[in-house]
Order: structure tokens, then sequence, then C-alpha cells
């Protein structure tokens, strides 16, 4: 049997468990699997990320610095776009076939054995994500790597990937999201997030609502942590647009880093990276001495963020953007605005059922141009004709396509008939990677062909 074969025998049999976003608060089944596999997840470093938005570019901003340090990274996040290895990096590549299957025989015995205490204790087996976090650390620790940049599941406390102590606790900004899960009010939300900051750690938190920003001083307090906290402590001087991405002036915890190139697009990736600047600063140098300017610009400078405002064709132009929730896609639309020079956009939408289509709309409601409403490919897709008489509802005009290729054909053939429109795919992270995946099939940096 083949490596690729046996990775993908692996993702088959998560595939069998309680499916990720089925979630109880148990972080100590993870433990129980961890503690008779050695406790893997102690044997290297960890910046720890949680947050509603903005967390997995973050996280992998965070990575490109610290590898350009010359440290060996783990990147752990999630979901993927295209394939389940993406989410388990290992200086900067997916991990390897083979380095799954090894994890996996390592660790199903203890599943096995876990999974038959809590058959016992009437409590339900392991989950996909508990399990995959599992696989993770031992990894990880197999590879070995210095440096773990983990980015939480969902919430922070009873995450499985809490099960890890993290040097440093990376709060992304947080908004209402998953609240049948976290909580109904952005305090509940950040308490639970709070969860993550460990006795005696580093934190460093983006700018917050008033109400987060309390909730995470007051576990920082209560675990003798330090908080460094966006326009305070740190703050993103200056960002100008330039070919590619943006040129961005970084105060920093303790240094200023001047005119550094970020290949990504979006004031927000501007505040992702300056709260990444800040999380490394919080680990490699302590004190009162800034990171290398250099190693700045080189990690800064090689950061990727798939599926976030990334340019997947030309000619016309096509832009894929995992926005699945209001906060993500005014973000987006900030970015459009910012970032290019098109009178209009094709809106290529499909969501998730459990998702705020009608918030992401309103939040998109700037954007000029006609919808293309489509079905991620997921069960747990809205009907595109649900989806549609949203958008009608809102005076906007709007086609319906039974799947991403009819509808990125309809919006390729729309936007080239004229050099000021172009096309943008959103509303669900499963959207966003089966466009990456159509948009490389199909060659469509090479342009329309009608």
């Amino acid at each position: 049997m083949g490596h690729r074969e046996r990775a993908d025998r692996v993702y088959a049999a998560l595939l069998t468990r309680q499916g990720e976003r089925w979630v109880q608060p148990r972080v100590e089944r993870t433990r129980r699997v961890l503690e008779l596999l050695d406790d893997p997840q102690r044997t290297y470093r960890v910046i720890h990320v949680t947050g509603t938005n903005g967390k997995t570019s973050t996280s992998r901003i965070i990575e490109s610095l610290v590898r350009a340090h010359g440290l060996r990274t783990g990147l752990f996040t999630s979901p993927h776009l295209t394939r389940f290895t993406e989410r388990i990096m290992i200086d900067g590549e997916p991990i390897d076939d083979a380095a799954v299957a090894d994890a996996w025989d390592e660790i199903s015995p203890i599943v096995d054995l876990v999974d038959a205490e809590l058959a016992a204790a009437d409590d339900a087996a392991l989950t996909f994500f508990e399990l995959l976090t599992v696989l993770a650390f031992v990894a990880f620790a197999d590879a070995p790597i210095d440096v773990l940049v983990l980015e939480v599941g969902m919430g922070g406390s009873w995450d499985a990937t809490n099960t890890a102590d993290g040097d440093v606790a990376v709060f992304a900004p947080i908004d209402l999201d998953h609240a049948d899960r976290l909580g109904e009010t952005i305090t509940e939300i950040a308490t639970v997030k709070s969860g993550i900051i460990k006795p005696g750690a580093a934190a460093v938190s983006a700018r917050q609502h008033p109400s987060a920003a309390a909730a995470l001083r007051e576990a920082a307090a209560r675990q003798s942590a330090t908080l460094a906290v966006e326009q305070e402590d740190f703050a993103l001087e200056d960002a100008r647009l330039a070919v590619g991405g943006q040129v961005v002036t970084i105060r920093g915890l303790h240094a200023r880093y001047t005119d550094v190139y970020l290949p990504l697009y979006g004031g927000h990736q501007a505040e992702n990276a300056t709260l990444a600047v800040a999380a490394v600063e919080s680990l490699l140098a302590p004190g009162d001495r800034g990171l290398d300017p250099d190693i700045v610009a080189e990690g800064l400078g090689t950061a990727t963020s798939p599926g976030r405002v990334q340019v997947v064709g030309a000619d016309p132009t096509v832009v894929v953007d995992a926005a699945h929730n209001p906060h993500g896609a005014r973000a987006l639309t900030a970015a459009l605005a910012a970032s290019f020079d098109f009178d209009e956009w094709g809106l290529v939408l499909g969501v998730l059922d459990d998702k705020d289509a009608a918030g992401i709309l309103q939040a998109l409601s700037s954007v000029e141009g006609p919808v293309f409403a489509t079905v991620p490919d997921s069960d747990r897709a809205r009907d595109a004709d649900a989806l549609a008489d949203l958008v009608e509802s809102s005076g906007r005009r709007v086609t319906v396509h039974r799947d991403l290729q009819d509808a990125a054909d309809a919006a390729r053939e729309w936007a080239a008939a004229s050099p000021r429109r172009a096309v943008v795919i959103t509303g669900s992270v499963v959207l966003a990677g089966e466009a990456i995946a159509l948009a490389e099939d199909e060659g469509w940096r090479g342009g329309w062909r009608s």
C-alpha cells in the first residue's frame, strides 16, 4: 500500500467519528490519551492562537516569522481547503503522508484503550477533532519540531488543543460566533477563549470589544500572566498598497519595523501581521530587545494565507475568500475596496446552513454587482434557491447555479465582458477550497476562453 493510500485511510477513519462541529466540553478525554502517549505536546514550545476571525491567517504569519529564525516549526490549523494534510504543517509544508500514517499506527492502540474506557463509563467515543489533535501532537514530536503554532478548534478552555501549555496565548478579534456552544454574549465567548492563558505565560491581543478586553485582562491577572494589547503596547503604524500586497510599518513590543513588505491583501491582514509580530517577540525576544529587522522582513515577506483574499484568476480577475460570517465578510468588503480598482464584482456565494447568510449578505451589500448563488460541496450546505430568495429580498440581482463550476463559468463570462469587472467567490471555507482547486485545474490565470 502506498503512503498516500495509507494517509487517506487515516482520514477515512477520522471521518467515521463524531464530526468536527460536534463539540462536548471535555478536554480531559484528550488529556487522557496524551498522558498514555507520554505527553508529546510538551516536547516543543507552543504559541496558542484563538479568536473569532483572523486566527488562521495570524497563525500562518506567526509560523512564517518563527521559521525565518531558523527554527523547525509545526503549524496546526483548521479546517483544510483541499486536503486534510494541510492542517498539520511541518516547516511550512503539509505533513508527509508516511508521517501521518506512522503517527496513526502509534496512537491507535491507545485510542482503542481510551474508547473502551469511555464506553464503559457510558461516554461518547473520541471525536474527529480530538483524534486529529492527538495525531498532530504525536507527528510534531516525531518530526521533531522546535515551536508549534497551534490554532484553537473552537472556543478555548475545553478545546482539545488546550491540552498543550502555550508559552504565548494569542487573541485575534473576538466576535459573536458559535453562540450555541460558546455563549450568547461577547463576554461569555471571550471568557471561554481566555482559558488558553496559562500560569505565568505571555498573552497578546488584537483590539477587542471592551467587554472582551475586560475578560482577557481578568484571566491574565488570575494566571499571573502578562497581557499586551494592540494600540496600547504595540500597533500598526502604517500600511500602503503595493504590488501583490502592501508595505507595513509595525511598532512592536520592543522595536519598530519599518516599510516591511507583506504579500497579503487587506487592512485586516496588516492587523494580523502586527499581532503576529508581537506574539513572536513575546516568545523569541523577551526583555526589551526586538527581533532582527531582516528576519521580520523575511518572515512577513514569505507569509501566505490561502483562501484569504487570494487572487486565483486573471482576465478576469478572480478573488477567493473563505469569509463565512459577517465579521469576515466585512473584512473582505474593505479589502476589495482598498486593494482593487473595479466598478463591479460578480459575487459567487455559497454558505453552509448553520451560518448567518443574511448577516454575510448585509456585510457584502456595498460590493456592487450581481450575485451567483450556489452550493458548497457539503451535506450542511444551504440550498441555492433559498439563498437566492434571501438575495432577492435585499434587492440584488441573482441567478441560481447547481454547483460552483456552473456559477464560476457564468460569473467569469459576465466579468470578461468588461475590463472594469471582476469575480469574488466567498461564503464558505468549503467553497473557497473548491474554487482554489478548480482555478488550478482549469488554468484561470491564463484568462477567460470563450
